[in-house]
């Protein structure tokens, strides 16, 4: 059922929330269309793997005029699979789509990976170019990503300098060029790589889902839960993530000329509401692979275990604008509250001597209740990054250290604002 629109609420720049951000419903199973029951087509809890059956119902879903595959209590083991207009996905109670443990169970294609266009694997969950594609229903998606993260790790003992791509493994859902997403209720776990990757879809809604990866005792290295590349128009609502990286990440390229490539771009009207917080990275990520974002709005969470709450990546390689960002009634506990810094992570000027310094500009954070270990902990400055514009209202955290804001910043407006030390 469609909320009553609040018409005075507004982005941070002042553009009205539409109305389709107030519409949080999901539709039942009976409303998503014509019912195919995956058992009823030759895949079974049996432990084989059935990439070939369910690639088959899908096609011929959509060849019959659309529908919705449905899969039923049990665990069915599955390699990349690739969804086409008008077929949509419901996981029943007790469901779980489990994807192979195996790299070669996933075709190496061109694909969008790490703010970089060229050659990676495809994920367990595939969608290119649809209109109103569904993922929902009370069931699981599970990556079955251990071996993956016992093998990224033994790479890295080897080779200290390995970087994420180096050790093969999929992403669990790459949403690609889609519109009118609605992913809701569903449990993403455990996934090898990245757990949801959004690549130019506008209209998406992540509705009550539950996003997990452990950080012990082996850690799920580069989990993060929805990345948002080049997106526009996304509600991620009454959430709960707990991944061993960053929970929800704004993305978009990098490179010295990232900013200049038609293949990146910037993210626009992003609303996070109602979602809590395990552990993860950070909260609310800007970048590392990012060249503009604007008007993101993160309000009414809680956070139980974050290293960092609110967190920009400022890359030196890259020309980068981070604009209008707000927070509003958080509250929690986490290592790190206020983090601005320098990020040099696979670094590549690529010769390029004239790369624009990377801007944070107009920020505000209202109403947010934290004890942590560092309150403001913003490294660099000047040369580094420049941050134009920061509001601090009713802001109260208790901190072991970093409770004063650096001079870096320019054009701070304070009201209400206790930072006392634990």
């Amino acid at each position: 059922m469609q909320r009553p629109v609040q018409m005075r609420e507004h982005f941070p720049d002042g553009t009205p929330i539409g109305p389709w951000f107030y519409d949080d419903s999901v539709p039942t199973l009976e409303q998503l269309g014509r019912p195919y029951r995956v058992t009823d087509y030759g895949v079974l809890d049996d432990g084989r793997l059935h990439t070939a059956e369910l690639q088959a119902l899908i096609d011929r879903i959509a060849a019959e005029g659309g529908g919705v595959m449905v899969v039923p209590a049990g665990v069915y083991l599955t390699g990349s699979l690739f969804f086409k207009q008008g077929v949509s996905l419901y996981l029943g109670e007790g469901a779980m789509l489990r994807g192979s443990d195996d790299i070669a169970d996933y075709p190496l294609l061109p694909t969008r990976i790490e703010g970089e266009s060229c050659p990676y694997f495809a994920a367990l969950i595939n969608a290119d170019g649809l209109d109103g594609f569904t993922i929902c229903g009370p069931g699981a998606i599970d990556g079955n990503g251990l071996r993956a993260w016992r093998a990224f790790w033994l790479r890295r003992q080897w080779n200290p300098a390995c970087t994420n791509k180096d050790e093969q493994r999929p992403r669990l859902v790459y949403l690609s060029h889609c519109s009118n997403v609605l992913v809701a209720g569903v449990r993403m776990q455990n996934s090898h790589f990245w757990t949801n990757h959004l690549y130019k879809c506008d209209h998406v809604r992540y509705l009550n889902c539950r996003v997990f990866s452990p950080a012990e005792p082996v850690k799920a290295p580069s989990t993060d839960a929805i990345d948002l590349d080049v997106c526009t128009d996304v509600l991620i609502k009454g959430c709960r993530f707990e991944v061993n990286d960053d929970a929800v990440v704004l993305k978009g390229g990098k490179g010295p000329w990232a900013d200049t490539l038609p293949e990146n771009g910037a993210n626009e009207r992003i609303l996070i509401e109602d979602c809590s917080y395990g552990f993860c990275h950070g909260c609310l990520t800007f970048g590392s692979e990012c060249v503009h974002s604007r008007n993101v709005l993160l309000r009414r969470v809680t956070v139980d275990a974050s290293l960092n709450f609110l967190w920009f990546k400022m890359r030196p390689d890259t020309p980068q604008l981070y604009e209008y960002v707000a927070v509003e009634n958080a509250k929690g506990t986490v290592d790190h509250f206020f983090n601005v810094s320098g990020w040099t992570q696979f670094f590549d000027a690529k010769g390029r001597a004239d790369i624009p310094v990377s801007r944070a500009e107009q920020v505000a954070l209202r109403r947010c209740d934290f004890t942590c270990g560092t309150c403001f902990d913003m490294p660099g400055g000047g040369r580094d990054y420049h941050f134009d514009g920061l509001t601090l209202e009713e802001v109260c955290v208790r901190a072991s250290e970093g409770l004063e804001l650096p001079g870096c910043v320019q054009n701070v407006t304070q009201k209400n604002v206790s930072v006392t030390r634990l």
